[in-house]
């Protein structure tokens, strides 16, 4: 079959490997219907070190299960599933809890011999507890808004809900990407009536305004800070959901958090300190977020999809076929697109 394998930076590209085949009793094979490109996929495509063999890569994907090992029960052949970031048994004490990604016997896709999602079928460790089966078929339109379901769409939810988020809360979201735009869907979907959404691109804060955001702040570091302040009476708001990962980010969320508030982060941080002094501390700021526990949320959000409530998927702006991978992370690295579905 063919799969996307990353080489180094800015070096994608599309090879045969060979076919997913049952390797546990718990295992399933699933053919890949639709799968996507991840923001924090372009950290490595920006700086990897270049290597001779390549990596899979890719978490998030739709797919038709093909075939299921002997343990796996609740899924057959035919059924369309959707595939959380991570896969995991859920079973074990930490999934009972809702923290799939800590998981005992899980893991990530495209690592220590597992098939990455940008493929054309991947083998499914631990299936029963990882796959969630969808009540639609592959030619469903709703498919955007359900691959949405795998990463983005939960870690923006994560985020608003770690945050406390409600009909009571102020919010700002760090970032028009599309953990900040699915950030900016959550809040409002959990009541906050005041969403201040900061981003700079129009086509996206647009998006943003369509899923709920009432203002933006075009604006970067110390004037967007001043603005948001400006909106809230030098309050700033009761959360800060920041969706970036780089460090002007958390100074930025620090800055325009509400005395006593809360400050959640989903962006894959990539510095190495938390800009948090004794002006932070002195204030009362609650910092939470982390890495989403998707599994944990999806039964809570398929029903909205499916009812077409919300509508995750309109953050895909450019579709590619297997072949165009490579094109769909230039688009996205040079931010012509916002999020980039493959379909194989």
């Amino acid at each position: 079959m063919r799969a996307t394998l990353i080489y180094g930076a800015g070096d994608v590209r599309v090879e045969e490997v060979p076919d997913p085949v049952l390797r546990e009793p718990t295992d399933a094979i699933v053919r890949v219907v639709r799968s996507c490109i991840c923001g924090s996929d372009l950290w490595p495509y920006g700086a990897r070190e270049a290597t001779s063999m390549g990596d899979r890569i890719g978490h998030e994907f739709l797919g038709v299960v093909e075939e299921t090992g002997r343990d796996v029960s609740g899924l057959q052949a035919g059924d369309l599933v959707v595939a959380p970031f991570v896969w995991a048994d859920n079973t074990c004490d930490f999934c009972r809890e809702g923290l799939q990604t800590s998981c005992r016997h899980g893991g990530m896709w495209a690592r220590d011999g597992v098939d990455g999602g940008q493929g054309e079928a991947v083998r499914v460790p631990q299936a029963q507890g990882t796959l969630v089966k969808l009540p639609v078929g592959e030619d469903s339109a709703l498919l955007p808004s359900l691959l949405a379901l795998s990463d983005v769409y939960p870690t923006g939810h994560h985020c608003a809900v770690t945050a406390g988020v409600n009909a009571r809360t102020t919010v700002t979201v760090i970032g028009d990407g599309a953990v900040g735009l699915s950030a900016v869907l959550a809040a409002k979907r959990l009541g906050a009536e005041r969403i201040i959404l900061m981003g700079r691109h129009k086509d996206r804060t647009d998006l943003g305004r369509e899923f709920g955001a009432t203002d933006v702040v075009a604006e970067r570091g110390a004037e967007g800070v001043e603005r948001v302040l400006e909106l809230t009476d030098g309050d700033g708001t009761h959360t800060v959901l920041e969706c970036v990962g780089l460090k002007p980010a958390i100074e930025t969320a620090f800055a325009v958090v509400r005395n006593g508030g809360t400050v959640s982060r989903v962006g894959a941080p990539q510095y190495p300190d938390v800009p948090a002094d004794f002006g932070v501390f002195f204030r009362n700021i609650t910092l939470t977020g982390g890495v989403a526990p998707a599994r944990a949320y999806i039964d809570e959000l398929l029903p909205d999809v499916l009812e077409g409530r919300v509508q995750p998927g309109k953050v895909f702006d450019r579709t590619v076929t297997l072949d165009q991978v490579p094109d769909g992370y230039r688009a996205m690295a040079d931010r012509s697109a916002l999020k980039v579905l493959i379909q194989p």
